[in-house]
This record gives C-alpha cells, structure tokens and sequence, in this order.
C-alpha cells in the first residue's frame, strides 16, 4: 500500500473517532430522534470506510468484487422500487444475473472498448426484445425503459469506479487506488458538508417540489468547502492544487445533480428511501446516488487530462 494511502485512511478513522465521541457527549445530554440517528449515521460509516479501506489495501479486483455487489444490490432496490410484471421477471433475470455479471468481467480483466458500450448498446436492444418474445406488449415502453434506466445508473456508472483503479497515469503507477479514494472522499464530504451548512444557515431551498432539504447556503458552502478540501488532497494525486480543486468543483457539482434526479425518481415513486439497509442512511442508491453521476465524469476527465490513452484488455488487442 503507498504511504498516502494509509496516511488518508488513517485520517479517515481518526475523524470518524472525533465523530463517534462527539455524538456520545451529545447523547450524554440530550436523547432525540435525531441524536439516535446521527449515532445510526456514524456506525454505518465505520462500517463503509472499513469495508472500503480492505477493498482499496487488497488491490484492483477486490475493488471490481465490491461494486459489483454494490451494484447489484442497487439494482435490486431499484427494480424492489419500481412496479414490475410478471414479463418482466424473465427481463431481470438477464439484467441481474447476466448483463450485470458480464459488465464486471469486462472491467476485470481491463477491456475498456467493450466495457463502454455494453450496457448502453447491446444491454438496451437485448432487453426489449427479450420482453417482445416473452409475448407481453402491456405497459411494454414505460417497463423496458425503467430497467434500461436501472441498469444505466446502477451497473453501468458505478462500473467506472473500479476502472479508475486501471488509469495508466503518467508518473502515478502502483498509487491509482489514491484516484478512486480523491473521488469517494470529495463527493462524500461534499454531500456531508452541504448537509452541514443547511443546518447552519440553510434558508432558501434549490428544489423544494424535489429536495427540500438542499438549500442554496448548503449548496454554495458544502461545495465551496469540499473544493479546497480537494485541492488539499490534490497532494496524494497527481494534480496540482488547482486541478485538484478545479476536479473536486466538477465532480461535487455532477454528485450534487446526480442526487436531485435520484431525489425525482424517489418523489416520482412516493418513496422516502430506496431502502433501509444501511442503518441511518438508507439503501445503497441513497449512498451512492451522487457517486453514479460523478464517477463517469471523473473517470474520462483523469483520463483525457493525465493518461495517454485508455489500455486495452491484454487479451484483446483491438
């Protein structure tokens, strides 16, 4: 493991240490709804960063291994979400135990050419017309496009983050987990921070039919702090600080629209969560809601920026 790495991580749990005795001092004085689910939040967040710290010290393809149980488990939430018939079951057979399965293979032996067009061109056209033979025509476009939907943000996007594992950067080799750790620290603070300073002094919302939650003081002061957070950082990646900040400021700003549209698809289904399996949190769309739409941008900007070009499978030289 490089150094950096194990110095952030460790900064992580001590941070997560000041946050477990805050809210014990707290909960000392006062007992609330609130206090038990700022306690809920903490414990679930040991739980993550310990999980995804073994992920990060054990290499590339436990990385792959982790968000594919990730995905599929959003996905899960997602379809569990959504109205489904009885057509569709042969549909989501494919979808979980097929086209999710084959998406992670691709990513694990680093064959980024198909990898980025499987799911957007093969999965949509496979999928419909699995459901045309199934005989069933009910409902037929709104039901096919909700899991190509599903599949899109739940397998698809969250796919990118184990291949920032795989960026040949220039000068960075044997330290590219430090990108996949940059991405998940920056967004994941960002969504904290804006949470923060709404309570503070959150006055105007940004959606309010939508998110009333998000407001404009939160937006402006969570991401205006995550931004000089990750030009900090900037110095365990191989930005300076202004591109560090500068990627921070573009993937905080994909993170925070990612989770309004998340926020409209719940509102649209009459759900608060899209689950409960992560105590004080959620489901795992509720965790990772911000990550799907800025891993894909950040993947192609570190790409674009700081790569010589995208590696092919060592199999398939085309």
């Amino acid at each position: 493991m490089p150094t950096e790495l194990i110095h952030v991580l460790l900064a992580l749990f001590t941070t997560l240490s000041f946050a477990s005795i805050i809210a014990w001092l707290i909960g000392r004085k006062h007992q609330s709804d609130t206090v038990t689910n700022l306690k809920s939040r903490i414990k679930s967040w040991w739980v993550m960063v310990a999980v995804f710290s073994v992920a990060l010290a054990l290499g590339p393809m436990a990385n792959v291994v982790l968000f594919a149980l990730i995905s599929f488990c959003a996905l899960r939430e997602f379809v569990t979400l959504t109205p489904t018939s009885r057509s569709d079951h042969r549909v989501l057979f494919w979808a979980f135990f097929v086209i999710t399965p084959i998406q992670y293979i691709l990513v694990a032996i680093n064959w980024y050419g198909l990898s980025s067009i499987f799911i957007p061109v093969y999965g949509f056209i496979f999928l419909p017309v699995r459901r045309v033979l199934a005989g069933d025509h009910e409902n037929f476009l709104v039901n096919v496009a909700r899991l190509q939907w599903g599949l899109l943000v739940c397998v698809y996007f969250i796919s990118h983050m184990p291949l920032i594992m795989q960026l040949p950067v220039v000068g960075f080799e044997g330290k590219e987990a430090l990108l996949l750790l940059f991405l998940v620290i920056c967004v994941q603070a960002s969504d904290v921070l804006q949470y923060v300073w709404g309570k503070l002094c959150g006055k105007r919302p940004i959606a309010p039919t939508i998110s009333p939650n998000k407001t404009v003081e939160g937006f402006i002061g969570g991401i205006g702090s995550t931004t000089l957070i990750g030009g900090a950082l900037s110095v365990i990646t191989p930005f300076n600080f202004w591109q560090g900040a500068m990627m921070t400021l573009v993937v905080c700003l994909a993170g925070f629209l990612g989770g309004l549209v998340m926020s409209a698809i719940k509102r649209d289904l009459g759900a608060k969560d899209w689950g409960d399996a992560i105590p004080g949190h959620g489901g795992f769309m509720d965790r990772i809601d911000s990550l799907c739409f800025a891993a894909p941008l950040y993947f192609h900007l570190v790409n674009f920026y700081f790569t010589e070009g995208i590696p092919v499978g060592p199999i398939y030289g085309f």
